[in-house]
C-alpha cells in the first residue's frame, strides 16, 4: 500500500501562507497571477471538446478567482495541501461547475448528454487522445482523426486510471512530482515511479499510432 503524502509544509510554503494572511485581497492578487498560466495550462487541457467554443478559459480564471477570494480564510485557517494544488482544485471545481451548466442547457428529451467531471477516467483519457491525435496527424490525416483518437483512448483506458492521471498531471499539466503527490494523495516516490511506467506506456501508445498513420507525423508532445 503506498504511504500518503506527507501534508508538512516547507519554509517557502510557510512564507507564502504568511504573506497571504497579513496582504489581503492585493496579496492574493499578486501570487494568483504568478499561477495564472499553469491554470489556463490545465483548463485548456482539462476542457471538454463538446464545449470548447461556449466556454473561454479566461472566463473560468475569472470565476475561480471570485471563488477562491471567498474561501480564503478558510483555506488559511487550516491548509491540508499546498496553495497552488488548492487553487487548482478551486479552478478545477468551477470548471466542472460551467460544463455542467453548458450540457444542461444543451439537454433535451430527444438528447440526453452525459459529462465526464474533468479528473474523471474517462474525461482523462479523452484529453489526452486528442492532445496526441492532434500533435501525431498531419492536417491531411484529419479525416482519420475519429479513427485514432477511439484508437488511442482504448490503449489509454487500458492503463492503471491512476497511472493515467499521473500522465495527465506531469505531462500534459506539466506539474511537479511533489504537487502531483499531494493531489492523488500518494507518496512522492510513488508518483515518480507511477509517472515513469506511465511515460513509458505513452511513448508505447504514440509509437503504435505512428505506425498505424500514413504520411509524415508530426512530433509527439
Amino acid at each position: 500500500m503506498e504511504d500518503q503524502n506527507s501534508s508538512s509544509i516547507d519554509a517557502a510554503e510557510a512564507t507564502l501562507l504568511r504573506r497571504l494572511r497579513a496582504g489581503g485581497p492585493s496579496a492574493l492578487a499578486d501570487v494568483f497571477s504568478t499561477y495564472q498560466e499553469r491554470l489556463h495550462r490545465m483548463v485548456s487541457f482539462r476542457l471538454d471538446p463538446r464545449v470548447r467554443g461556449r466556454i473561454d478559459a479566461a472566463d473560468v480564471l475569472q470565476e475561480a478567482y471570485l471563488r477562491i477570494s471567498r474561501r480564503l480564510v478558510d483555506f488559511l485557517d487550516q491548509p491540508s495541501v499546498s496553495f497552488f494544488v488548492w487553487v487548482r482544485q478551486q479552478t478545477l471545481q468551477v470548471l466542472i461547475d460551467m460544463q455542467r451548466t453548458q450540457f444542461r442547457e444543451a439537454r433535451s428529451p430527444q438528447r440526453e448528454i452525459r459529462l465526464a467531471p474533468p479528473g474523471d477516467s474517462a474525461a482523462t483519457s479523452l484529453s489526452i487522445a486528442c492532445r496526441l491525435v492532434d500533435a501525431i496527424q498531419s492536417p491531411s490525416q484529419i479525416v482519420s482523426r475519429n479513427e485514432a483518437l477511439h484508437r488511442v483512448r482504448e490503449a489509454l483506458e487500458s492503463m492503471n486510471p491512476i497511472d493515467r492521471e499521473v500522465l495527465a498531471l506531469r505531462h500534459f499539466e506539466q506539474l511537479g512530482n511533489a504537487e502531483v503527490a499531494q493531489i492523488l494523495n500518494l507518496s512522492p516516490t510513488a508518483a515518480s515511479n507511477r509517472y515513469v511506467r506511465a511515460a513509458g506506456r505513452l511513448a508505447d501508445i504514440v509509437s503504435q499510432v505512428r505506425a498505424d498513420t500514413s504520411g509524415q507525423p508530426k512530433d509527439a508532445p
